[in-house]
């Protein structure tokens, strides 16, 4: 199956698998090679309309918490069929008035080769204190051309879509 069936597959399970009164709509499904991000969204609760900034943040983080607390041994349950049966580690959180939370996530050990002027930047970053390693150093890089590439990223991530489509309907061999 490939990357894309696969996240569409998973989407359309999630969706008729989760209680409808989590979520105001279908959650945002995520797949990479290990793990499956699902992301729902939660409505703003009345008490965040008429508050000040630093207050709505509290309700926001409240009503967050709750949820967490509320769906925890659900959401485990749902996580290990999921698991069981699509073989991805499922990872949890929800988005809130702008507000977006991770739950749970999978950190995967990544091996790269660097020559001394990529460790040389890391190192720079460790040493001014950005980073407590170079493991987070490198995170950290990842972390940041991913938000500046944003769109190209999205565009790059289409096109394969498209390649994977192509090969898909092509001969078999």
């Amino acid at each position: 199956m490939h990357t894309s069936e696969a996240a569409e597959q998973l989407r359309g399970w999630f969706s008729g698998r989760l209680p409808e009164t989590w979520f105001t709509g279908p959650p945002d499904v995520v797949l990479d090679r290990e793990e499956v991000s699902v992301v729902g969204h939660l409505p703003v609760p009345p008490a965040a309309a008429q508050a000040s900034e630093a207050e709505r943040a509290g309700v926001l983080a409240g009503h967050i918490r709750r949820f967490r607390e509320d769906t925890r041994e659900r959401r485990i349950a749902i996580a290990r069929e999921a698991e069981q049966r699509y073989g991805y580690k499922v990872s949890w959180g929800v988005e809130c008035g702008g507000e977006q939370e991770m739950f749970t996530t999978l950190s995967v050990p990544v091996m790269t080769r660097l020559r001394q002027p990529e460790r040389r930047v890391l190192d720079t970053l460790v040493d001014a204190g950005v980073a407590r390693s170079r493991s987070d150093a490198l995170a950290w890089c990842v972390r940041l051309v991913g938000k500046n590439t944003d769109e190209w990223l999205s565009e790059l991530r289409t096109a394969l879509q498209h390649v994977e489509r192509a090969r898909a309907a092509g001969p078999r061999a």
